[in-house]
């Protein structure tokens, strides 16, 4: 049997879609909300079973990922988040670059030579990567309203792909990579799918809510918000951290969005201006992790928001 693993924000769906338009295949998918990574645990996979794992960190999946080696399961990665150390195993192949102005579909795009460079682009904005974006695109000459339009795309993929559950979600992140599916050619896809359309009307009502909500606390590097427990914030803290960078790229961000279980949803951007800190942040607390330039915490307890607070400003100060 043939495994596709993949995040379910912009750059996993786009840096699949890219291998199944280069490469055909009926395949099982296995995916989740954004912050749902632990996903090898999952796949039902034996002797002879081949995965090919998009956008989430080797760290995270480690112990299902011996284990299904040593099952003689053959396991391709493409990744761009710290994975700890990698197996030495013949049958695992992995394509990981860290940089932090690359993507999973920026690094499967080199893979095959730019053949579905339009849909790399697209993740590359998704995951707020505006500059790499750009430069990426240059071979396909596109003028600014085409290239604003793959803008838009991504952003909304991307957004889809934050909540708790899957029942925050506008599509399950599989449905919505279906829905991609069927086209070569992004354009199309926007004029064509009323799926985009579903997901431009919720983004533009969900951070029309976010806009409302002012900084818990800022300082000269950084600034912290605290979202509220309700479906629209969970769905919208991770592009609402993008644009609150973008907007301000000498300084980090931090959106802690409030769990139905009380917890916090960390999401952390560090400044545009200097792409570094904010996995170092994460890292300091338990279910915390990511890259250079954006990193998470999936709980964060209540009674740990001040510590939150102060190492992030330490990082930022």
């Amino acid at each position: 049997m043939l495994f596709d693993v993949f995040n379910g924000d912009a750059d996993g769906i786009c840096a699949l879609h890219q291998l199944r338009l280069a490469a055909p295949m009926d395949t099982t998918l296995v995916t989740g909300v954004k912050r749902d990574i632990a996903l090898l645990k999952r796949v039902p996979a034996g002797t002879g079973d081949s995965l090919t794992v998009l956008d989430v960190a080797v760290e995270k999946n480690r112990t299902a990922l011996d284990a299904l080696l040593d099952q003689g399961v053959t396991v391709t990665w493409f990744d761009h988040h710290n994975p700890g150390e990698l197996p030495d195993h013949p049958g695992f192949r992995a394509h990981i670059d860290t940089a932090a102005d690359t993507c999973t579909s920026l690094i499967v795009d080199r893979h095959l030579a730019g053949r579905q460079r339009a849909w790399a682009v697209v993740a590359a904005f998704g995951d707020n990567l505006a500059d790499s974006a750009r430069l990426a695109a240059q071979p396909l000459n596109l003028d600014h309203d085409r290239l604003a339009s793959l803008q838009a795309l991504g952003e909304c993929l991307n957004y889809n792909g934050y909540g708790e559950t899957l029942e925050d979600l506008h599509y399950h992140p599989a449905e919505l990579y279906r829905s991609l599916a069927g086209y070569t050619d992004p354009f199309a896809y926007l004029a064509e799918s009323p799926v985009f359309q579903v997901l431009r009307r919720g983004y533009q009502e969900d951070m029309a809510l976010a806009a409302a909500v002012g900084p818990r606390e800022v300082h000269p590097g950084g600034a912290l918000y605290l979202l509220p427990d309700a479906p629209w914030a969970r769905r919208v803290s991770g592009v609402q951290a993008n644009a609150l960078a973008n907007r301000h790229p000498d300084r980090a961000h931090a959106l802690l969005t409030r769990s139905p279980q009380g917890h916090y949803v960390v999401s952390v951007r560090a400044p545009i201006a200097h792409r570094s800190g904010a996995d170092t942040v994460c890292m300091q607390f338990e279910t915390g992790g990511g890259r250079k330039a954006a990193a998470g915490i999936n709980r964060l307890p209540e009674e740990r928001l001040d510590d939150f607070a102060r190492a992030f400003f330490a990082q930022y100060p």
